[in-house]
């Protein structure tokens, strides 16, 4: 929890917030969910075919978020355990920048 509030404050100039996310603590762009934390992991909303998807995902512990635990993973979502928290920060700044990069997508009717 203290590296979650330590992220949460390095990031609160930039638009991030903190928030729930299924009752978890979450970390928000815009009222987005970027992160969650879920019990010793923390899950980042990097992108499905991103690189620092593929990257995370080779970090022992990683795969896809599932925060229900019933094989129902966010495929947009890297789960990543507190064993690899130094990687954390990075990736919450990806998911800040995929956060802010889809706000500037043109939206299709």
């Amino acid at each position: 929890m203290t590296e979650f509030q330590r992220l949460a404050r390095a990031l609160l100039g930039e638009g991030v917030t903190a928030g729930k996310m299924f009752g978890k603590d979450a970390l928000k762009f815009e009222s987005k969910a970027i992160a969650c934390l879920l019990e010793d992991t923390m899950g980042f909303k990097v992108g499905r075919s991103s690189e620092i998807m593929r990257t995370a995902l080779t970090y022992p512990g990683a795969s896809l978020f599932d925060p229900s635990g019933q094989g129902r993973p966010f495929r947009d979502w890297v789960s990543v355990p507190d064993t690899a928290m130094g990687q954390w920060e990075n990736l919450l700044r990806a998911a800040l920048a995929a956060a802010i990069e889809s706000d500037d997508e043109p939206k299709v009717s």
